[in-house]
């Protein structure tokens, strides 16, 4: 179980890595970080309306791996957590600081999580306006084989002037199940209840 818990982490790692460290913006500057409110990541003890409790604490994991300054993004720190409930193991990391072009951190991202030879898209990610409304997620599911176990992962990804963060979840119960049958609309939900908890502003 926390075999797994740690491959996810290391994707989500993997993936924002890549997207700091990307060579080219990917488009034009959005100039995001002069407009609206700062935000940082926090992580929480408990996510989802207490649904899950924080595992273990990876932000200095991640902040190691992840530089200070990229093409799109500055001045970088990265905060994340392991959270359980039950059956099911959820990473949630997130990176705060000055972003350029928010939808290219995504596009990154994204890339970078299947950038490792190991995971596969199993469902291709698309926008998701969560249920009551608010700024969109692209959310979609990826597949990894770990030590011989495919392990069916959604995901969802978000990205404004001054924070990115993405959430992925597996279920011990059913670390194969058809991503097909993943109900993206209400994990994208969850991930958007998530990014309200973890997401203050700064100052």
């Amino acid at each position: 179980m926390w075999g797994i818990i740690g491959a996810i982490a290391g994707v989500l790692v993997i993936g924002t890595l890549a997207s700091t460290v990307a060579l080219n913006s990917g488009g034009s500057s959005s100039g995001g970080s002069d407009d609206g409110p700062r935000y940082r990541i926090t992580v929480p003890q408990t996510l989802a309306g207490g649904k899950y409790k924080l595992a273990k604490d990876i932000s200095q994991q991640a902040g190691s791996a992840v530089p200070d300054d990229g093409a799109n993004e500055h001045g970088i720190e990265a905060a994340g957590g392991q959270y359980s409930s039950g059956t099911k193991s959820l990473v949630m990391l997130g990176l705060y600081g000055v972003i350029d072009d928010p939808e290219t951190t995504v596009d990154h991202t994204i890339r970078g999580m299947t950038s490792d030879g190991k995971t596969e898209v199993a469902v291709a990610e698309k926008k998701f306006t969560p249920s009551g409304g608010g700024d969109s997620l692209t959310c979609g599911v990826d597949v990894r084989t770990e030590m011989g176990q495919k392990v069916t992962l959604p995901f969802c990804v978000w990205a404004d002037s001054s924070t990115s963060g993405n959430v992925a979840e597996t279920d011990a119960s059913e670390l194969s199940k058809d991503p097909q049958s993943v109900d993206l609309q209400e994990f994208a939900d969850k991930a958007d209840r998530i990014r309200k908890e973890v997401r203050k502003p700064l100052g």
